[in-house]
């Protein structure tokens, strides 16, 4: 089989995996290597570095061939679909390349299971090695650990790789022996545990050796696919805080399940992907990450899924009126970052703009405050905007029309999840 032709089919198969960011490592020149981490092709996906450049990196699979089955995977071993494989000196050549002719800035490096995760972690750390040793390439490397892989390559891996990922895949345990006979929640999050203690180590040997290596320097995040499962949108809350408190997760990414088999166990082929429920999953784990939130706060058992009609911290904030108006000229940082419109930047800048005068509502959209949602929830020397009429009823569908634009209705195509 010819290499472009193993590109096309690699690169295709690799792009329902969402977990692709290089944010987070900076790793500049260095004499004798070639590229760095802080500086449309087949295979190129663009992703965000560190100092907030849009980059791009080859994405791809080292083969698609995989032992395990399943139940909404493209790649699984009982789906009719062409299968190719990379050797390891062959998807270095391609990425290094890829990289000399300018297409690319890194490599985002994922793999279905061959023989199984040992054999298929080994080729690639070749791969990865010839990339890092024999050509010098100093660039962004992303690459998958697979559950079930022994400690020992999942360090090695460590070592040639800036950020690993495990995707849990399913939210919950019962979703995955029902989907994923083949992965058990053990074998997902041991490797998981070893990277977070390893990196920690890593930081602990930098501080007493400048030159010691470095354990993925950027850290690890996560992908979860949602619509697959039942599973609400606070039970997956629930898992996304646990994973970050537990194992110090960089992101966890969250995957609309689209379909591509038929089988009874999924949702049918005319399924449209839960693209707007992604949506305000990533604006929750946003509020977690960011704005102090806990999960519990966000959903409850009552209320076990979020609005899709307004934002999770809108919703957060019709749930607690009781905590608003906000006077945005005494408020604390923590309390503006409550207040719907009011995001980190914005807080930061009220609290350095009311050092030297009161301010007025009128200074809040200079200030960068989203005032078609803030205005219902704050005060500015004790008054609201002027001419505002609202009641707790008409609040909803005053926040509503306020996102109408942003959302798909009638006579508003959503896009497709992959589409041109």
């Amino acid at each position: 089989m010819e290499l472009l032709e193993k590109l096309t089919i690699l690169s295709d198969a690799a792009k329902y995996d969402a977990a692709c960011t290089s944010s987070g490592v900076r790793r500049g020149y260095r004499e004798g290597y070639i590229g760095n981490t802080s500086s449309s092709l087949a295979g190129c996906c663009h992703t965000f570095s560190a100092d907030g450049r849009c980059v791009t990196l080859l994405k791809v699979l080292l083969t698609n061939r995989c032992v395990y089955d399943c139940k909404y995977c493209v790649n699984r071993r009982s789906n009719d679909t062409k299968r190719a494989a990379f050797t390891p000196e062959e998807l270095a050549e391609l990425t290094i390349g890829f990289y000399r002719r300018n297409y690319i800035e890194g490599l985002f490096l994922s793999s279905g299971v061959l023989r199984n995760p040992d054999y298929t972690t080994e080729l690639m750390i070749q791969a990865l090695r010839i990339l890092r040793e024999t050509y010098r390439f100093n660039g962004y490397i992303h690459a998958k650990a697979i559950p079930g892989t022994s400690p020992e390559l999942v360090e090695q891996l460590g070592f040639l790789a800036d950020r690993l990922s495990v995707n849990i895949e399913l939210p919950s345990e019962s979703g995955l022996k029902l989907l994923a006979p083949d992965k058990t929640k053990g074998a997902i999050l041991a490797p998981m545990k070893q990277i977070q203690t390893r990196a920690a180590q890593g930081k602990e040997e930098l501080v007493k050796y400048r030159h010691a290596p470095k354990f993925a320097p950027a850290g690890q995040s996560t992908q979860m696919i949602v619509g697959a499962t039942q599973d609400s949108d606070l039970h997956i809350l629930r898992l996304t805080q646990g994973l970050y408190d537990r194992y110090r997760l960089k992101r966890v990414f969250y995957s609309a399940y689209v379909p591509v088999v038929e089988n009874t166990l999924l949702p049918s082929l005319d399924t449209k992907p839960p693209l707007l429920r992604e949506h305000r999953l990533y604006q929750a784990d946003w509020l977690l990450r960011f704005y102090g939130f806990r999960a519990e706060e966000l959903l409850d058992e009552q209320t076990p899924d979020f609005n899709p009609l307004v934002d999770p911290k809108c919703s957060w904030a019709l749930a607690h009126l009781d905590f608003f108006p906000v006077e945005v000229n005494t408020a604390d940082y923590e309390t503006l970052l409550r207040v719907p419109g009011i995001g980190v930047v914005s807080a930061k800048r009220i609290l350095v703009s009311r050092r030297a005068v009161r301010l007025q509502v009128e200074d809040l959209r200079k200030l960068g405050v989203v005032m078609k949602r803030a205005q219902y929830f704050l005060t500015c020397r004790g008054r609201m905007a002027e001419g505002l009429r609202f009641t707790p009823d008409s609040l909803l569908l005053n926040l509503i029309a306020a996102e109408r634009p942003a959302l798909p209705g009638p006579g508003i195509e959503q896009l497709s999840l992959f589409g041109a």
